[in-house]
């Protein structure tokens, strides 16, 4: 997710400027990907917003990758993301909205990485008050089988979600037929386009602009922007109820429980 992220925010349309918030409760990669310092961050920007501030207090504890791309980078540690993120939802008219306030300047796009967002993640709030998300799933059964349940959720938080498989598995036009939505595609197999995102040293062949990956996001980029327009048409909606799995290969024909999830089969005591 954070690399892609990533690529998001190097492929958006200009003249936009991009900037990148790891907020994954699990912990953050962009630190150790790129050898940057432990502070500014997350951490020190939790701390400030406590006291107040406006956006530009939130570019302040911003650091540069190569390339000129602004980022808020999580620490590795779980605990410490965690604690941070809480303190940024504690105080939402000094955290949370400061982050809103940076995205509302005037070419400027921000670019938050939730991690998975389940239900009591402390990165819920941010996701809750996204303009637009993109939700990224494996593409195999047991994957899918928890689908019909978030889709809604998500539908209620943003008007423009975005949905995209990652992986081999089952194909758009099945996943599409069983959940009723479609994917906007599929994220590529690009192992060294995502090292370059990764910060492993760019060539031509494969930097962002070139590769798999990086045309990929900019893809989606250019359609998370269009709906953003004041002029884009109204984006499709995810509608609830969204029908269960019932037709997959591989996922029982039982109906969902009532938090929305179904076992995850096994063949041969192995996943899918």
């Amino acid at each position: 997710m954070t690399t892609f992220a990533v690529a998001l925010a190097a492929r958006w349309p200009g003249p936009s400027r991009a900037l990148v918030v790891e907020a994954d409760p699990s912990g953050g990669d962009l630190a150790l990907r790129f050898s940057l310092a432990s502070t500014p961050g997350l951490v020190s920007l939790a701390a400030a917003a406590r006291r107040g501030g406006d956006a530009d207090l939130v570019w302040q504890h911003t650091q540069e990758l190569r390339g000129g791309l602004r980022v808020i980078a999580a620490p590795p540690d779980a605990e410490q993301t965690r604690a941070a993120l809480a303190a940024l939802a504690q105080h939402p008219a000094s955290g949370l909205e400061l982050l809103r306030q940076a995205a509302n300047q005037p070419g400027v796009v921000v670019i938050v990485d939730c991690g998975r967002v389940d239900p009591g993640s402390p990165g819920v709030p941010i996701a809750r008050s996204c303009d637009a998300m993109v939700l990224l799933s494996r593409a195999h059964a047991d994957d899918l089988a928890h689908l019909p349940r978030r889709l809604p959720t998500v539908a209620r938080w943003t008007p423009n979600p975005v949905f995209l498989l990652v992986g081999p598995g089952y194909s758009e036009a099945e996943v599409a037929r069983e959940l009723g939505v479609p994917p906007l595609g599929r994220v590529p197999h690009d192992v060294r386009g995502a090292a370059v995102l990764c910060g492993r040293p760019a060539t031509r062949r494969w930097g962002p602009a070139r590769s798999a990956l990086g045309q990929f996001a900019q893809k989606v980029a250019g359609e998370l922007a269009t709906r953003q327009s004041p002029t884009a048409p109204e984006p499709a909606q995810l509608h609830t109820p969204i029908p269960a799995l019932q037709m997959v290969p591989g996922v029982p024909p039982a109906a969902v429980s009532p938090n929305g999830v179904r076992p995850a089969p096994f063949a041969g005591g192995q996943r899918p």
